[in-house]
């Protein structure tokens, strides 16, 4: 009796299309991208730099202890009550603003809407906010306590945005990057505008060791 072989299947097509949903899949995929906080760090001053006197009043402290509590001005918050703790901060207006370039003496800002208290920031262009972390703080309470600050100025920058152009500051900034030529020239003058307003001036101190 003849010994019948053991019929054998082609792979070599099978191969091919692996292949083709290989590469279908890595053209067609999304992969996720980790975003972050933007920052710039500053450059180093110059060896005769003198920095300028900041009044304590124009400062607005916030801090975060090896524990992950907040303290803001002293006192214990929630990181909830952070963004609005920080627009009334912003926002008051109990004075006059910085110099212009030409030299022209500042002016009190005629566009926010605070309490002018004398004991709080004296304009938007003066109001510092100052983060000092833990060594121990967890990055992601860093980042939450950093998000709810950039949430109070988009807040600003949306109300300011929608009384002088009709339109939120996002939708503005929105309609710059998609814009071109002349008319991207027109909605950077009106971004630059509110983000002079209302600058985003965050500053990050040397975090702290607890013993």
């Amino acid at each position: 009796m003849a010994r019948r072989e053991t019929p054998e299947i082609n792979a070599g097509s099978m191969a091919d299309i692996a292949f083709l949903l290989l590469i279908f899949f890595l053209v067609t995929t999304t992969m996720n991208v980790d975003s972050g906080i933007s920052k710039k760090l500053s450059e180093k001053p110059p060896p005769d730099y003198k920095p300028p006197i900041i009044k304590e009043k124009n400062i607005f402290e916030v801090n975060i202890n090896r524990n992950n509590e907040l303290l803001v001005e002293g006192d214990r918050m929630q990181i909830t009550d952070l963004k609005q703790s920080a627009i009334k901060f912003i926002d008051n207006g109990g004075g006059i603003g910085k110099p212009a370039e030409d030299g022209t003496p500042g002016k009190p800002c005629d566009y926010c809407e605070g309490e002018r208290s004398p004991s709080s920031s004296d304009h938007p262009n003066k109001a510092i906010i100052s983060v000092q972390s833990d060594r121990g703080t967890e990055y992601g309470t860093y980042i939450k306590v950093q998000n709810e600050l950039l949430k109070a100025y988009t807040v600003l920058r949306n109300r300011l945005s929608k009384q002088r152009y009709g339109i939120l500051y996002t939708e503005l900034y929105k309609r710059y990057k998609d814009s071109r030529g002349s008319e991207k020239e027109e909605w950077k003058k009106k971004v630059d505008d509110i983000k002079t307003s209302f600058p985003q001036i965050i500053s990050d101190a040397e975090p702290t060791s607890a013993n």
